[in-house]
């Protein structure tokens, strides 16, 4: 075999001499070619320069800069990314080389990241020596993720070099490594082992003798050994289910001499079967856009159900190589890897790379140094890890309390307690100290709290010196510090301390822990007083007993006397709070009286008006007036009299304008919709539900309405309701024939009508329930959806999907517009965990949408205290005077359109009105003091007063 071997290396080397001498020919041309080009491109080459010039102090003006920002945050990723891009622009290899190292110490790179700088590597390195360092960084690209294409890449480069010693047993070692990789990929496998069969038919055709001579014994045991490997490639390949393995098939019935065996048949059809069973997630997954976590996750579920450890393994990772960002299923993955196959290797490289894709989740260390415990790892990788993980940047000051929990429970499993003193011993006493310090000082420096308000680090400690260490003393101390540190008013604080006391201490100081805890407990002091009483039962003396008697009999009633002032004051504001509220509904009811009295009586004002004769008043002509008495009066007449000019005939009353073409359909609408209103006999609530929410834009509202519900069941009537001018005012009511269909109507709520959400609640009488409530003020924290403000108003719905949807499976956009539709520059986005939105929140806040700079949080309303609730008093709103509007009530402006001598007077006393006192006015004032309507006359008495007295 070293014979053969040796043969066809050299025949490797003959080919690989051919193609040498084919290169430098070819070499030799294009540098004729580029010296044709240098001579005819020399007039044009000062101003290339002037530009190219100027471009490179920009682009090394722009490399500072980013490198001076990595200074301060070197775990800025998207600034490597830019400072990557720019120094290849320039051809700085140098400083490429060193700025793509610094990346992959932080980072896992991606595969375009690692082909461009494997492709780089491979030009610069061209001599033999330096191929090791080419492999060298292969190695670290196929650690970070398994692809397909990088392995591809690294078989390929590894057969340039054949022709060196080992050469070929090295290219056939790394295409076994590919194969056992990537080789189950059902959709890229079929390439690395296609490449294979090559690269092995290319070795045939070496070792095959030329035709018409007889091969020697020896050419034909390497001629049968090496047709042996391609048979064995082939049925290897066909036993594995990848996409058109059929050509495959076809392709080894043709090559192979002796035809197929019923084995590879057999195993054949097995793998056609898999197949089959993986075709639609497969299918799914060349369908959908990236991540594609809901369909990775669909694959898992099925390939764990089959229960084949590799092709979950490699189902695993490509699901990770497009979700790496996403930490639960990376926690998922190394959970399957810890109970399933438990191989060193592989476990502790997937939870290296876990933690370097998602170094913020603590949960991922924790798991890593357990896994390196379990294995049996070094305490110098165990410590170092955890080092790493203290600098990782956790979002919560509790992940700092349970990664120092998980260390040091590491610590205390090394300790030989059997022994009096230790290294092991002290190295667990200088880390618990140490995790007090860094939790005062750098924990609590960055979020404010330590994290650990129990201190059930010290409680652990001191559990630990008391049982394992026989050192009582130092866990009272420990329980010392920990009571000053705001815990002392907890009852189950010393009834842990009390506990420790009665497993390793005595009962002289267990007596003093529960004296101190019924002086000191503010939350259950009648259970630390009997549990006192119960130990002085069994403990103590008579005196013990007569004292622990009379200090709890004395803190009861100090206790007792303290709620029942609380509750006393709790009470008194309860009365105060309902008689606000009380005067508050009577106010309202006064208020809601005398504006439908002011409207009765300008109603019959207005009637009088328009009964006067107005042919006395203003026009002589004797025709116009039955033509207006039939336009206002005639009641029997269906439609006004309207002509071109309006309803008043040729000649309209002086400021007269016709309205727009639609408004009077819309007022009759209006007012057809308030008398079926004011028909309680054609209303049933119990078949009826209540919507709202919908836009003011709304076109026909009725049949848009009919439309969505008529699904439901049938439908009796539909009541929009519009405003006294015929604009719809975005709810209304739908009623069907029959309850049955008030179920199904319901479940339209939150439906999407036109850009915004439809709510859809029952029909309730607020009259007889007043305290009914459909929507209630969600006032906890939703982790799993995301508040983002600041947006640009041009952002739709599918644009902000776009940006969000790299973080994890997005449940719900909503971006938040007023009633008209114009957006607010907000949204809400629900993902479908709440590791998603934590990722987005990390991701996106502070990001640049289309020049707007975007703040992202977790959902997170204020609460509503009392006095935002409806029906509550407002602090200083009595203290407040109440604003007086116009006579035109709340508008857009305060201005009146009428002549001020046309203003009625106020009925207060004493009002001067246009230079005259009320009182002196006969035609507006009677006798018993009430205001009297103005016929025509007295409006025509007081125009001509008014245009006497202009100049």
């Amino acid at each position: 075999m070293a014979a053969s071997s040796s043969a066809e290396q050299t025949q490797l080397q003959d080919m690989e001499d051919e193609d040498a001498g084919m290169e430098d020919r070819e070499m030799e041309s294009d540098g004729d070619e580029e010296e044709e080009e240098e001579g005819m491109g020399v007039e044009n080459s000062d101003d290339e320069e002037d530009d190219s010039s100027e471009d490179e102090k920009e682009n090394e003006a722009e490399i500072q800069r980013l490198e001076e920002q990595l200074s301060i945050n070197a775990f800025d990723y998207n600034c490597h990314v830019d400072l990557i891009k720019l120094l290849k622009q320039e051809g700085e290899l140098v400083r490429l080389r060193k700025a793509r190292q610094k990346m992959s110490e932080l980072f896992p790179l991606t595969e375009e990241i690692w082909l461009d700088w494997l492709k780089d590597e491979i030009r610069l390195t061209e001599e033999e020596p330096n191929r090791e360092k080419v492999y060298e960084l292969f190695e670290k690209a196929i650690k970070d993720y398994i692809c397909p294409d990088i392995w591809l890449e690294y078989a390929q480069y590894s057969i340039g070099g054949m022709g060196s010693p080992g050469g070929i047993d090295k290219v056939r070692s790394i295409f076994e490594r590919a194969v056992t990789a990537v080789g189950l990929h059902m959709t890229k496998g079929q390439s690395v082992w296609e490449a294979y069969r090559e690269f092995e038919n290319a070795i045939l055709s070496t070792v095959q003798p030329p035709p018409g001579r007889i091969p020697s014994r020896e050419e034909q045991e390497l001629l049968n050994a090496q047709l042996e490997r391609i048979h064995t490639l082939f049925r290897r390949q066909l036993a594995v289910p990848l996409m058109d393995m059929e050509a495959t098939y076809a392709e080894y019935e043709e090559w192979s001499e002796q035809g197929v065996s019923e084995g590879v048949i057999h195993q054949y059809r097995k793998a056609l079967k898999q197949l089959e069973k993986c075709k639609p997630y497969e299918e799914s997954l060349m369908a959908a856009e990236p991540p594609k976590l809901a369909e990775y996750q669909s694959y898992l579920d099925f390939e764990l159900k089959e229960g084949d450890p590799a092709r979950v393994q490699i189902t695993f990772e490509r699901t990770m190589a497009e979700n790496c960002l996403v930490p639960d299923m990376w926690a998922k993955y190394n959970t399957y890897l810890d109970r399933q196959l438990k191989v060193k290797d592989m476990v502790l490289s997937t939870h290296e790379r876990a933690v370097r894709n998602c170094p913020w989740t603590m949960g991922l260390w924790k798991s890593y140094l357990l896994a390196l415990e379990r294995h049996g790892a070094d305490h110098h990788t165990v410590s170092d890890v955890f080092e790493k993980a203290l600098n990782a940047g956790f979002i919560q000051a509790t992940d700092y309390v349970e990664i120092w929990q998980a260390y040091l429970d590491y610590l205390r499993r090394r300790v030989d307690f059997s022994k009096e003193s230790s290294k092991e011993l002290e190295e667990l006493r200088g880390a618990f100290a140490r995790s007090l310090d860094y939790m005062k000082q750098d924990v609590e420096e960055r979020f404010g709290e330590s994290g650990d308000p129990s201190c059930l680090i010290m409680q652990i400690w001191a559990r630990i010196e008391a049982l394992h260490c026989k050192n009582i003393q130092k866990a009272r101390e420990l329980w010392d510090s920990i009571m000053t540190k705001g815990n002392a008013k907890f009852a189950n604080m010393w009834l842990e301390y009390y506990n420790l006391e009665r497993s390793y201490g005595d009962p002289v100081h267990c007596r003093k822990a529960l004296h101190r805890a019924v002086q000191c407990t503010s939350d259950y002091p009648e259970h630390v007083c009997e549990v006192l009483l119960t130990f002085e039962r069994v403990e103590g003396s008579l005196e013990d007993w007569d004292l622990a008697v009379q200090k709890t009999e004395t803190r009861l009633n100090r206790v007792n006397e303290q709620r029942a002032k609380v509750a006393e004051k709790e009470a008194i504001m309860v009365r105060q709070e309902e008689d606000r509220a009380d005067q508050r509904r009577k106010n309202k009811a006064d208020k809601k009286f005398q504006k439908k009295a002011q409207k009765g009586t300008r109603a019959g004002e207005k009637r009088k008006v328009e009964q006067d004769d107005y042919h006395n008043e203003w026009n002589d002509d004797s025709e116009q007036a039955p033509k207006r008495h039939r336009g206002h009066g005639d009641q029997t007449s269906d439609k006004y009299m309207e002509t071109d000019t309006g309803l008043f005939g040729k000649n309209g009353p002086p400021g007269y304008k016709p309205g727009p073409p639609g408004a009077k359909k819309a007022q009759q609408e209006a007012a057809a919709q308030r008398q079926n209103d004011d028909k309680p006999e054609l209303r049933n609530d119990n078949c009826s539900v209540f919507i709202s929410n919908l836009t003011y834009t709304l076109e026909e509202p009725e049949a848009k309405l009919r439309t969505l519900f008529e699904i439901c069941g049938p439908i009796k009537q539909i009541r929009p309701v519009f405003s006294n001018k015929g604009g719809f005012k975005g709810y209304g009511y739908v009623q069907f024939e029959s309850s049955v269909s008030v179920p199904e109507a319901l479940k339209l709520d939150r439906r999407e009508v036109e850009g915004r959400p439809m709510f859809v609640s029952p029909c309730v009488d607020k009259n007889k329930n007043p305290d009914f409530k459909v929507f209630k003020y969600n006032t906890s924290m939703e982790k799993q959806k995301i508040f983002i403000s600041g947006l640009p108003f041009s952002c739709t719905k599918e644009q902000l999907e776009e940006l969000c949807k790299s973080h994890g499976t997005i449940k719900e956009v909503r971006l938040v517009t007023y009633r008209s539709g114009k957006p607010k520059g907000l949204a809400y986005v629900e993902f479908g965990e709440e590791a998603h939105a934590s990722q987005a929140v990390l991701k996106m806040d502070g990001m640049e949408v289309e020049g707007n700079k975007i703040s992202v949080a977790i959902s997170n309303p204020p609460r509503r205290n009392v006095m935002d609730k409806p029906g509550s008093s407002r602090p200083g709103a009595d203290l407040m005077p109440r604003q007086v509007f116009g006579s035109r009530g709340r508008g857009r402006t305060q201005l009146s359109l009428l002549p001020r001598s046309l203003h009625r007077p106020s009925e207060s006393a004493g009002k001067v009105e246009n230079g005259t006192a009320a009182a002196q006015n006969p035609a507006t004032t009677s006798t018993a003091g009430e205001t009297k309507p103005l016929s025509n006359s007295d409006f025509a008495k007081m125009l001509l007063k008014n245009s006497a007295r202009l100049p």
